[in-house]
């Protein structure tokens, strides 16, 4: 397949042949470039490009989705909450994993113990989210930082 898991530390990365690592970038330029196309350029069938991206896909390596503006979406407010807790962390950051709100929850080193991003439809709706948030069993405080302006956001960072 051109994956295989890395032994040892229990890191549970994949390491990629630079086949797999090429049809990844393909894809990250545009996830409907078709597997035709993809396979003119790594040298491989349009058969074999579906198999390897189906086994990236089952393995969890990656994901097609569609990337939203959520501005446009009707969620103009943004904003990267950082959260300070007690107990344990790992438990705190599944519950607010749950929350439909947060879209991206991440433990830290540094002052904070998480960081979670959250979308919203108006101040008043971030208001009630981090109501929500200061209610979860373990947050001790938390700090709104709200995006004033998005200046990039990227997903195509390579494949190392």
């Amino acid at each position: 397949m051109g994956t295989r898991q890395q032994g040892g530390g229990g890191s549970g990365h994949a390491v990629l042949d630079d086949v797999a690592k090429q049809i990844i970038e393909q894809l990250q330029e545009d996830g409907r470039r078709p597997y035709a196309t993809i396979g003119k350029a790594v040298g491989l069938s349009e058969a074999a490009v579906r198999q390897r991206v189906q086994r990236l896909l089952d393995a969890g390596v990656m994901q097609i989705v569609a990337v939203t503006d959520p501005l446009q979406l009707g969620f103009p407010r943004q904003a990267m909450i950082g959260l300070r807790t007690a107990g344990d962390l790992e438990t705190v950051a599944d519950r607010l994993a749950e929350l439909d709100e947060v879209d991206y929850v991440v433990i830290t080193a540094g002052s904070f113990d998480l960081l979670t991003e959250v979308v919203c439809r108006n101040d008043d709706h971030l208001l009630e989210i981090l109501q929500r948030l200061r209610s979860v069993e373990g947050v001790v405080s938390t700090e709104a930082f709200v995006y004033l302006k998005l200046r990039k956001q990227t997903y195509t960072w390579g494949t190392a």
